[in-house]
C-alpha cells in the first residue's frame, strides 16, 4: 500500500516519541509469566481474517475511547500492532498521551509477525 505524504509525516513524528518492540522480543515476552497485553488496532475485517494468537482487538476508531475500561493499570505492558507498524505507532503515541507508560508498537506489525511464523488465530 502506498501511504500519503501527510500520513507518513505523522508516523515519522510519532515514532520519535514512542518505543517499538521487535517480533523476537515480543515472542520472548509472551513465553514469560508476565506477558504483555497484545492489541490489534487493525480494521475489523483484518482482525477477522487472522490475528496474533492471544491478542485482543481494539480498532483505531475505538482504542482511545475504550482502553481505560479494558486496561485501567497504566503501568501494564501493552504491545500494539497493525499491518506494518504505522497505525500502531500512532496508537502508541495516543496511549502515551492518555498516561500509559509501558506501551510499544510492534516493529513491522502483522507482516513481520507472519514472516516470523508466529502463532496466529483464524
Amino acid at each position: 500500500m502506498k501511504h500519503s505524504p501527510g500520513f507518513l509525516k505523522l508516523v515519522v513524528a510519532a515514532k520519535k516519541k514512542i518505543k517499538e518492540m521487535t517480533v523476537p522480543d515480543l515472542k520472548e515476552r509472551l513465553r514469560q509469566d508476565k506477558s504483555p497485553v497484545v492489541i490489534d488496532v487493525r480494521e475489523d475485517h483484518e482482525w477477522e481474517d487472522s490475528h496474533i494468537s492471544g491478542a485482543v482487538h481494539f480498532g483505531r476508531g475505538i482504542l482511545e475511547r475504550d482502553i481505560e475500561k479494558a486496561i485501567p493499570d497504566k503501568k501494564k505492558e501493552i504491545v500494539l500492532y497493525c499491518g506494518g507498524g504505522f497505525r500502531s505507532a500512532l496508537s502508541a503515541e495516543n496511549l502515551k498521551k492518555i498516561g500509559y507508560r509501558n506501551v510499544f508498537s510492534l516493529k513491522g506489525g502483522w507482516k513481520a509477525w507472519k514472516r516470523s511464523k508466529g502463532a496466529i488465530n483464524r
